[in-house]
């Protein structure tokens, strides 16, 4: 791991410690010996079921476009790149690029193909995305007495990543759009790199004509939305039912919208390039808002632990070691990353 990561990942731990302190570590120990073990464990097992159910989705997409890889494979592709975007201050982005790049290894598809199938697989976290953001802006209004300004700030997020999007995609299939976009980073790029000027501008054309091709043949795969589209709302439904079911083994009844509401907030946070997922930033928004929501801060910092400790250093956990699976040129390559 660089040393630049390493220390905010140090940074972030750090910060979750001193919210710890402040709480009480040993309220919070006493409420983590009451926690019931079987919640916990269903919390795992769904967690893993969550994984099985990217794999799937990420599997429709690279069909679309005939790169013919397992699931089995897919799924260790998987792991490694969200260790990457936990492990890493990228937005939550890192990992996409080593996805393709070892799904590209693995299938001997173009990297322009297999990044396709990971920038699509992505985009359809965005559609229920849309919906639950909209659904927390208004259980804040209801639920949270918050100053304006940070309302304004949630609603420009919001907005920001939508109108992000829809550029992104309308780029990634209008060959007119594109060629605008490229001519105009060719342009920047031609004022430091002075060699070879015709040679990089057919390579990235021909990169972004194949990116695109790929993209379209996609949207025109009717599976990739008809079952893309359901699996995505599952899977934001179904890790929300996570943190339900570990409040649960807390003994605490809390809303399924309060849990929403807090796991976007969450991840809008998990996405400024910071602390590496978020680390320390993200606990601290998940124990403040959810003692706002009427739990105690000792359950709401317990349960939070528990949660990151699933979903962040599980995952982050199982990505590092499954590197090796790739062999050693890759893990390499992969280890550069961290």
């Amino acid at each position: 791991m660089k040393h630049k990561g390493a220390i905010l990942i140090v940074i972030g731990v750090v910060a979750l410690a001193a919210m710890i302190l402040i709480i009480g570590p040993g309220e919070i120990e006493d409420a983590l010996r009451k926690a019931d073990p079987v919640y916990v464990l269903m919390a795992v097992v769904l967690e893993f079921i969550i994984l099985a159910l990217f794999t799937l989705r990420w599997s429709i997409t690279t069909r679309a476009v005939s790169i013919d890889v397992g699931k089995r494979h897919l799924f260790p592709m998987l792991l490694v790149g969200m260790a990457i975007n936990n492990l890493t201050p990228s937005a939550r982005g890192g990992g996409e690029p080593v996805r393709a790049y070892m799904l590209g290894k693995y299938s001997r598809a173009s990297m322009e193909s297999a990044f396709a199938t990971v920038i699509a697989d992505r985009g359809l976290d965005t559609f229920p995305f849309i919906f639950l953001a909209v659904l927390t802006i208004i259980g804040i209004v209801l639920y949270f007495d918050l100053s304006r300004w940070i309302l304004a700030a949630l609603i420009a997020s919001v907005v920001i990543i939508v109108v992000a999007f829809f550029l992104a995609l309308y780029v990634s299939v209008d060959r007119d759009a594109g060629e605008r976009i490229t001519g105009w980073i060719l342009g920047v790029v031609k004022r430091f790199y002075r060699k070879n000027h015709e040679r990089l501008e057919r390579r990235v054309r021909s990169a972004l004509h194949e990116f695109q091709s790929t993209m379209r043949m996609m949207l025109a795969e009717k599976n990739v939305l008809l079952y893309g589209i359901p699996i995505s709302f599952l899977l934001w439904i179904l890790e929300i039912i996570r943190v339900y079911l570990i409040f649960a083994a807390f003994g605490t009844d809390i809303s399924l919208l309060v849990i929403a509401e807090v796991f976007i907030l969450a991840t809008l946070i998990g996405m400024i390039p910071l602390l590496p997922g978020g680390l320390g930033a993200v606990d601290g928004i998940m124990i403040v808002f959810y003692s706002y929501a009427g739990v105690s801060p000792s359950v709401s910092a317990a349960a939070t632990v528990v949660e990151r400790l699933i979903s962040f250093w599980m995952i982050s956990a199982m990505g590092v070691a499954v590197i090796p699976y790739f062999g050693s040129s890759v893990s390499e390559k992969l280890m550069d990353k961290l």
